[in-house]
């Protein structure tokens, strides 16, 4: 089945590390429509700077060639999926050997997960989302307690005050990853800022900086990368050995250590869990509350839910599967957000999409930003609606996405809980309004986010 990567890292890993500019002879990949290269070594890299971000060259491209199209990216053929009915049909029966972890530690210059072979690969998996389960089950009232801080903080406002989204909700989106993965001693406020300034300095530039090559041109840009890369992984080596054989095991990196994993390779697992982890769950927060800020009825029927399903009391894990129209809500905040437009594979034998052949070792791209706003799958698809996931129809579609069921990836499960959390912490005591005027632009990397920073209004309930 489909082992969708959520990120568009593996579209990123072939243009850094394994372009083949071997011009071939064919102008279009196996005859699928599509643009011709519009340069012999980069093929078509400067239309997608053009257009800003890959998905917004991908809206373009699936616009004029439909729901199956192929573009080059150097000297590679790639197609690009845009249809639900089109991602049905493409399986890639390698879906062990090029997870989202697996691309993004390539990305970051780490080969250690890539060596192995699938065994190796398959145990890591599990490891690897083994620990992101047993750290939240382990540390669930951490992360109640933190929302908790956040929402009390935000009651003290008064009513017209304007609140920033970005800025609070990776603040704990920062706090509660970097507790949960690494340990108490991330209490440390100057401790988290420090992280979160490195943490910055290496998302900034994974995706654009390579995508368009900026980069590799800025001495200076570069500079500044490897070091808070090279800060990052010296402060995620020392958790690692200061947390070793230590008794209280529950943080993330604890399961790590517990396995047959190398220090190298935990730091590894690490790093792709805070960098993914905080920016994911950050996010999703932002995008839910606002929305939510748009819509009174919403937030009254999420309220009624609520209610009935925790009463007085917090929420608890084993609470949180019953939350099934907050669930809607994250869900419905993922489509419309396009959380995450790009995912991509390379194809690991002769494939077949309709009629047309797609060959060993072409990049397949899934144009999830399309997809997710394709107006043949979702009815009034521009519109926030979480009653559309009512319908079992919704939620096959958004299964077979990668966005639920068995192929959600484990950084958006957390990300998930932690929204679920606060959503629950939040809405039963404040009323979210949206502040007028505000024009909202997204950026759609690898992680659609707010252009700008993001501002709501909040009041206590009457």
């Amino acid at each position: 089945m489909l082992d969708f990567a959520i990120f568009a890292v593996t579209f990123v890993i072939i243009l850094v590390g394994a372009v083949l500019y071997l011009y071939p002879s064919s102008r279009r990949a196996s005859g699928i429509p599509g643009l011709n290269p519009t340069d012999e070594k980069d093929g078509n890299l400067q239309d997608i700077v053009n257009k800003g971000s890959l998905h917004e060259f991908l809206v373009s491209l699936h616009q004029r060639f439909g729901s199956v199209a192929s573009f080059w990216f150097g000297g590679r053929p790639v197609v690009s999926l845009g249809s639900v009915h089109q991602l049905r049909q493409h399986i890639n029966p390698n879906h062990t050997t090029d997870s989202f972890e697996t691309m993004l530690k390539s990305l970051l210059g780490y080969q250690s997960g890539m060596v192995g072979g699938a065994a190796e690969t398959m145990m890591r998996k599990k490891v690897y989302e083994s620990g992101i389960n047993n750290t939240l089950t382990n540390n669930f009232p951490l992360v109640l307690k933190l929302s908790e801080e956040l929402v009390g903080k935000w009651k003290a406002f008064p009513d017209s005050q304007h609140t920033p989204l970005c800025a609070h909700l990776l603040g704990l989106a920062m706090k509660t990853v970097t507790q949960l993965a690494l340990g108490e001693s991330f209490r440390d406020d100057a401790k988290v800022l420090s992280f979160c300034k490195n943490h910055d300095a290496i998302w900034s530039e994974i995706g654009k900086g390579y995508l368009d090559g900026s980069l590799e041109k800025s001495s200076s840009r570069k500079g500044h990368y490897e070091k808070a890369l090279s800060e990052m992984e010296s402060v995620l080596l020392s958790v690692a050995k200061e947390r070793k054989g230590q008794r209280k095991q529950t943080a993330f990196v604890d399961t790590l250590l517990q396995s047959s994993l190398t220090e190298r390779q935990i730091m590894e697992d690490c790093m792709v869990f805070t960098l993914a982890g905080c920016i994911i769950t950050a996010n999703l927060c932002v995008w839910a509350l606002h929305f939510l800020s748009t819509s009174e009825e919403v937030q009254d029927k999420l309220y009624q839910e609520l209610e009935e399903v925790l009463g007085s009391d917090p929420v608890s894990l084993d609470k949180i599967p019953q939350l099934r129209y907050c669930q809607q809500v994250l869900n419905e905040t993922v489509r419309t957000a396009k959380l995450t437009p790009i995912a991509a594979r390379l194809q690991g034998v002769e494939g077949k999409v309709d009629q047309h052949v797609i060959p060993k070792e072409t990049l397949v791209i899934y144009a999830l930003g399309v997809v997710l706003q394709d107006s043949d799958t979702w009815s009034t698809p521009y519109r926030f609606d979480p009653d559309r996931f009512e319908e079992e129809s919704a939620r096959k579609s958004f299964c077979l996405l990668g966005f639920s069921g068995n192929q959600t990836c484990p950084e958006l499960r957390f990300a998930y809980t932690v929204a679920t959390v606060l959503l629950s912490t939040l809405v039963r005591q404040l009323k979210l309004h949206q502040l007028k005027g505000q024009v909202m632009e997204v950026r759609s990397e690898l992680v659609s986010t707010p252009k700008d920073e993001t501002w709501i209004t909040v009041s206590r309930k009457d």
